[in-house]
């Protein structure tokens, strides 16, 4: 009995031995898989680069059904949209990973954030090591600035102000970055006593405006107007955020701040153009320019200056013209002192004085968007801008033939009374340099004259009408956007018309078709634009074939 508990003894503790062996050499841990994420420290917005992340199973045991979950910084993009978590399974990894061996993936993108702004990637790896029934996971984290912002996002704002006075201040944004952006938008927080007027262009709700695409090198501006009230000597603070919306989250890339302090008023400004503080100008047009000031003080004002700061591409500055001004022939700023005018000499409190100028608009603008002229006008400690607006330039082009592709015209020529020819009336409309909304082209038929009902296009039949009564044609166009017909095809309509001479037209050269007239409305200057395109006559001017002898009836 001895021996066989000594030999049971000795048989438990060499199994043990073994169990425990066989413990420790199943023991797993999970340093063995070597997980990490390579990439920039820094990076400016909008750079495209990449995340690398590599494994390797440093081990001795197989690594079962793997699985590679990658995810981006917040914020990311790819290809413009929001780059979302990436998982990597079997198709990728494979059903194991041996030991000793490594893998390498990569994961481009782009980082949306404000300068300084911190983002952190993560990459999680899970698995089952050979033989064993549990999962284990390895994780690990990589951070990455955002280096530089190439956005420009400034206030315009007069570093003075009335209380309780209209003024206007801008936004200028410009961007630098490498690539297009989309969705961009421009938050404004105002002081709590501001009150919001109008801005241009208009905005989502008074403190929101959308930038469908900011490519680069490219920029714009936004300008509000309102009025701010509070005690004088108080600071008024405007906050301005350049931002994307990306997934219904609105991601700040930029801000800004400006600030204005509130001041008495001395002297009360206003200006006139052409007799009208709202005057709407033509290209080629000359404007009169009046600047009245007035005391709106306690005591006299002396030994004053008024400064006219003139801006604008449409500016035709070597036509300035001034009894009083100082100035240079092509500058841009015109200059009234009290050694010149009267009323700045001693201006006593409630009086008003005025100084005037003149200057051309020049007759072609170019290809300038919703022209306008500036004057910023300075008196003393006041600042104001005179925003003039330059309406649009519309025409109508109408032309007439006898020989033609349209339609092919028959009838004697020259005409004889009592018989029929056909002629072909062509139409074309121009707009220069702002959309025009409900475009309208009409004429009158004289008498004698009828339609055929022949009409190319054909789909433009529907937008043309005719009246009996009044013989008025009618085409509506609808809209026409900026540049429609100078900077591409303008749009066409050609017609035919039959005139039957009467006998009292022999020897004469009557119209075929009145003068043509163009109207539309403005969208920049909420104004009604017209022109005008001459009559035409038997003796067809626009047609090369027909000589003026051939146009006089017979």
């Amino acid at each position: 009995m001895q021996k066989i508990t000594i030999f049971l003894i000795v048989l438990a503790t060499i199994g043990g031995g073994v169990g425990y062996w066989n413990y420790q050499r199943n023991t797993y841990s999970k340093d063995v898989l070597k997980l990490e994420i390579l990439g920039p420290s820094e990076v400016t917005l909008g750079e495209n680069f990449k995340y690398t992340v590599k494994y390797k199973n440093n081990g001795n045991f197989r690594l079962d059904n793997p699985e590679l979950i990658f995810d981006p910084p917040p914020h990311s993009l790819f290809n413009g949209s929001i780059l979302a978590t990436q998982i990597l399974g079997r198709d990728k990894l494979g059903d194991a990973i041996y030991p000793g061996e490594e893998k390498v993936f990569t994961f481009s993108m782009q980082l949306l954030g404000k300068e300084g702004e911190i983002r952190t990637a993560k990459a999680t790896m899970s698995y089952q090591p050979k033989d064993l029934k549990a999962r284990y996971e390895s994780s690990t984290t990589f951070t990455t600035g955002v280096k530089s912002v190439p956005l420009t996002l400034e206030f315009d704002l007069p570093t003075k102000i009335e209380s309780g006075q209209d003024f206007t201040f801008r936004i200028n944004y410009f961007s630098n970055i490498g690539s297009l952006l989309t969705d961009l938008r421009v938050q404004l927080d105002y002081p709590s006593d501001f009150e919001f007027l109008e801005s241009t262009p208009k905005s989502l709700d008074k403190t929101e405006w959308d930038i469908p695409v900011l490519n680069k090198s490219q920029g714009g501006r936004i300008e509000v107007s309102g009025k701010v009230s509070g005690p004088v000597g108080s600071a008024k603070i405007f906050k301005a955020t350049l931002g994307i919306w990306k997934n219904g989250e609105f991601v700040s890339l930029k801000e800004s701040e400006g600030g204005t302090e509130i001041t008495k008023a001395s002297i009360f400004l206003r200006q006139e153009v052409n007799g009208n503080p709202k005057y709407v100008a033509p290209p080629g047009d000359w404007l009169h320019y009046e600047i009245f000031f007035k005391n709106i003080g306690d005591d006299a004002l002396t030994n004053l200056f008024i400064i006219n700061k003139l801006n604008g591409d449409a500016f035709d500055f070597n036509t300035i013209k001034s009894d009083s001004g100082i100035f240079k022939s092509g500058d841009s700023s015109i200059v009234f002192d009290w050694k010149r005018v009267q009323e700045l000499q001693y201006l006593a409190p409630t009086q008003e004085g005025k100084v005037e100028f003149w200057i051309k608009v020049k007759d072609d603008l170019g290809n300038v968007k919703n022209p306008s002229l500036s004057n910023k006008v300075f008196a003393s400690q006041v600042e104001e801008e005179f925003i003039t607006k330059i309406g649009s330039k519309i025409e109508a082009v109408q032309k007439g033939y006898y020989q033609d592709e349209v339609f092919g015209n028959s009838g004697p020529i020259p005409p004889r009374a009592g018989e029929v020819t056909t002629y072909t009336i062509f139409w074309q409309a121009k707009n220069y340099y702002s959309n025009i909304r409900d475009v309208k082209i009409k004429a009158t038929l004289p008498s004698g004259v009828e339609l055929t009902g022949k009409i190319f296009p054909e789909e433009e039949a529907q937008k043309f009408t005719f009246d009996s009564e009044s013989r008025e044609i009618v085409w509506s166009l609808g809209d026409l956007d900026r540049g429609r017909g100078v900077l591409n095809a303008p749009p066409n309509l050609s017609f035919q018309v039959a005139f039957t001479p009467t006998e009292s037209q022999r020897g004469q050269t009557p119209n075929i078709i009145g003068k043509s007239q163009i109207s539309g409305e403005d969208t920049w200057t909420e104004s009604t634009l017209e022109a005008t395109a001459p009559a035409i006559n038997t003796t067809m001017p626009d047609d090369k074939t027909i000589t003026p002898a051939f146009g006089v009836v017979q």
